[in-house]
Formats: structure tokens, C-alpha cells, sequence
């Protein structure tokens, strides 16, 4: 199954929150949860209902694979990796996510969304300590630096991106908006630095079954 390619903004509607899925959209009046509020997508107008507990937590995976844009394969390897691993399941799953190089292109200002993050990144334009990768779903670590290549065209798109972004640096983050932009991982992000309202344990109990 490919990637979605239909009208994001009836993705926010279905999960009933901001998915920021596009970049200046989500910010103004325009944005389809502004305008319609609670109301589903579709042409007729439906209520929602009170959801079950098998409802609640698929639509809690469901928003997370849609904010991070990852497909359900990649989703579950995740979940196999924060199973494994020592600590919260939740809080490490999380952290997988957060660690993606398209999330950490976006969250530094180099992107307007993570769409456009993962386009930057396929077509060569990010560098992770100098060495250039084209792998979205790359996780960085705690000293990476994460640059832009050093070419006219690499160098407008990111500047452009910076000067319209109105987003907050998170606290795992550092960046230099020098000649040719960087930006630092502090350390590795934990759940408290997830850009989006989740409740893991919700995925754990409906992927441990």
C-alpha cells in the first residue's frame, strides 16, 4: 500500500486534532479544524459517537502513525525495538519516533512540515555529521549534528523555511543559523518532548494483544 496522497486536512478532521500536516494552513483561519471544529469528515454530517475501548485505542495509533507520517510495518518495528528495550515501553516508542531524521529536520525549522522534511531528505539535501543521508526513517543520537548541504538550492529552501518559522525549539535541540544552517542533538528526546498530546500505554495495550 502506498502513502496518502488525498487531502491531509481530513486526516486532523478524523482524529478530531492537529496533525500539522501542512505547514502555514494549520497556523491560520483557514485550518479544517478551526473552521469545522468537532464535526468528521465526509459529505454528510455525522456526530461523533462515544468510542469503545478498542476505538480509543486504535484512533490513539492511528493519530500518532499520521502525525509521523510512518506506515503500519514501520510502525510496528518500532513497537518490536521499545518492546525490547530496557525502560518504558511507551516513553521509548516515542523517543524511536521523535529520533526519525525527517521529525528532527522539521522540528529544527529547516521544513514547514514533516512532508516537506521528508522530501529534503530523499532528495539529498541533509547532512548528519558531514556525511550526507537520504533515509527518513534514519535515527539520530545524542552529539549528532544535523546540517544542510553546503549548495545554493539546499541552502534557499532551509533559509526560507527559518524565516517563517514560528514553531518552539525543543529543549533536546540546539540550532545555528549561520551561513550554512545545523542543528545539534542535545540528547535523546524523551516523552515529554513529543510534539503532539499521546497516551502510549492506549498502543501498548492494543499492539501487545
Amino acid at each position: 500500500m502506498g502513502r496518502y496522497t488525498g487531502p491531509v486536512c481530513r486526516l486532523c478532521r478524523r482524529e478530531g486534532v492537529k496533525l500539522f500536516l501542512k505547514s502555514l494552513r494549520c497556523d491560520s483561519p483557514k485550518c479544517a479544524i478551526e473552521r469545522r471544529g468537532d464535526q468528521q469528515p465526509g459529505m454528510h454530517i455525522v456526530k461523533r459517537r462515544k468510542l469503545s475501548d478498542y476505538g480509543s485505542r486504535l484512533r490513539e495509533k492511528q493519530k500518532v502513525k499520521r502525525f509521523y507520517g510512518v506506515f503500519e510495518r514501520q510502525f510496528r518495528r518500532y513497537m518490536d525495538i521499545a518492546g525490547r528495550s530496557k525502560g518504558n515501553t511507551g516513553s521509548t516508542l516515542m523517543s524511536l519516533l521523535e529520533r526519525r531524521l525527517d521529525n528532527i529536520v522539521h522540528r529544527l525549522g529547516f521544513a514547514g512540515s514533516r512532508r516537506q522534511a521528508r522530501q529534503l531528505v530523499v532528495h539529498g539535501h541533509i547532512c548528519v555529521n558531514g556525511r550526507k543521508v537520504n533515509i527518513p526513517s534514519f535515527l539520530v543520537r545524542a552529539g549528532d549534528t544535523v546540517s544542510v548541504k553546503p549548495r545554493p538550492k539546499s541552502l534557499r529552501f532551509v533559509r526560507q523555511s527559518l524565516e517563517g518559522f514560528s514553531g518552539r525549539l525543543p529543549e533536546f535541540l540546539s540550532v545555528d543559523k549561520k551561513d550554512v544552517p545545523e542543528g545539534k542533538v542535545l540528547r535523546l528526546p524523551g516523552i515529554e518532548d513529543a510534539s503532539i498530546p499521546v497516551q502510549p500505554a492506549l498502543i501498548i495495550e492494543l499492539l501487545s494483544k
